[in-house]
């Protein structure tokens, strides 16, 4: 008898990652594609998951029994009562201050949503524009209901920034009796069965027509489950943007600071608007790997460079108007590259302190997963510049959604 397989699928602000695995947790499959269209347009998530479960192998498809799906979090798309997107999405990394007195009536005593980032802005950004009779969904939670072709359910992580309180286990009070408060998801929690594959959709892709729906969770909570993080180490995510994370005692509620429960833990962190995203406005995947080796780590370029991917920080600092300071930029590319590196290790020092001084202590060990973790000139500049030693973990983040998938009940 073949192995029942468990999948996790990770939608990233650049393209779809799938990993598939045995009960005894061995990658068995991966594969990913970059998005057709934009970050922005819903139907690339869609477009790139099709192409990726008509890659699958057939015994794979067979024997896929469980399925859970991360998404970059605070991505928030209105979508009809039939499920299909109005417009584009609003993505993680964009400010809605279009808003600001309702979204400051409506959140007394959460500063936490107070920021023209979190969901909660994005949502009324929606409403305005589009009316009450919309649903609001993540982009893991539309995914998610995109395999079962319905769309009530949201899961618990994906939607701390559109105000669900893990603690209470509820909405705000301020959105009772609000126009738009049918326009929210039921919540689920991670790692909880959801429902079947539509039928339909198994017949079209050949999958297993009992393959069950997990509720999924955010892509850096699906790194920090590939990274298998420890009570004393801390998690970065080197990926377009910078994450950092740590396991805490106690929920914090702080602007710039997400706290989620994974595992059964309290998860504190921060999510950066710089990251390997300014590197690919600049240079090629080969190019930075070419000019990384002509870099000297312990050496320091005298550039102050503030790399953020556009206008606007959400962590460590949480301005949406704050600048990127790209320049002056030297004539030697390798120069540059090591400038920039620089610049993006500054900041994940600032957010490493900004977590210490909420949570009283530094990471003995950084945990770092992403792209920009296989880079080892990027690793010492960062251990130069942090001062906590460094590993790097080679799990993709769909292998730590596919764990998720594993450990379902």
């Amino acid at each position: 008898m073949p192995d029942n397989l468990y999948g996790g699928l990770d939608f990233g602000t650049s393209g779809a990652r799938i990993s598939i695995i045995n009960l005894q947790k061995k990658l068995i499959y991966s594969n990913s594609l970059p998005y057709l269209y934009s970050f922005r347009n819903p139907n690339s998530w869609i477009n790139s998951c099709e192409n990726l479960l008509f890659s699958l192998p057939s015994e794979v498809k067979i024997n896929l029994t469980k399925l859970a799906i991360s998404g970059t979090s605070g991505t928030l798309t209105a979508i009809n009562l039939q499920g299909k997107p109005i417009g584009e999405a609003i993505p993680y990394d964009q400010a809605c201050n279009e808003h600001k007195i309702l979204l400051e009536s409506l959140t007394s005593g959460e500063e936490h949503l107070r920021t023209p980032y979190s969901s909660l802005a994005k949502a009324l950004k929606l409403i305005d524009k589009f009316g009450t009779n919309i649903l609001l969904r993540h982009q893991s939670d539309w995914i998610t209901g995109w395999f079962l072709k319905d769309w009530t359910h949201g899961e618990e992580g994906n939607n701390l920034k559109l105000g669900w309180d893990l603690k209470k286990e509820s909405w705000p009070k301020s959105y009772l009796n609000t126009s738009w408060q049918k326009c929210l998801p039921h919540i689920v929690k991670s790692g909880k069965i959801i429902g079947q594959v539509n039928f339909d959709l198994a017949e079209r892709f050949n999958l297993n027509k009992k393959l069950i729906l997990i509720s999924g969770t955010t892509d850096s909570n699906a790194s920090l489950l590939a990274a298998g993080l420890g009570k004393e180490d801390g998690l970065t995510v080197l990926g377009t943007t910078i994450v950092v994370k740590k396991i805490i005692d106690k929920p914090i509620k702080k602007q710039g600071i997400t706290t989620h429960r994974v595992n059964g833990d309290w998860i504190c962190g921060g999510a950066s608007n710089a990251g390997c995203g300014i590197l690919s406005k600049f240079f090629s995947d080969l190019e930075i790997k070419e000019l990384s080796r002509q870099i000297n780590p312990s050496k320091n370029t005298s550039l102050d460079l503030l790399p953020l991917n556009s206008k606007g920080e959400r962590f460590p600092i949480n301005n949406s108007n704050l600048e990127p300071i790209l320049g002056p930029r030297p004539v030697s590319d390798s120069l540059y590259l090591h400038a920039l590196l620089e610049g993006l290790a500054k900041i994940e020092l600032r957010g490493w302190e900004k977590l210490s001084k909420l949570t009283g202590s530094l990471p003995k060990k950084i945990i770092t997963i992403g792209g920009g973790s296989q880079n080892p000139q990027w690793r010492k500049i960062r251990e130069k510049i942090i001062n906590i030693p460094i590993v790097s973990c080679k799990k993709t983040t769909s292998f730590g959604t596919a764990l998720l998938a594993i450990n379902a009940k």
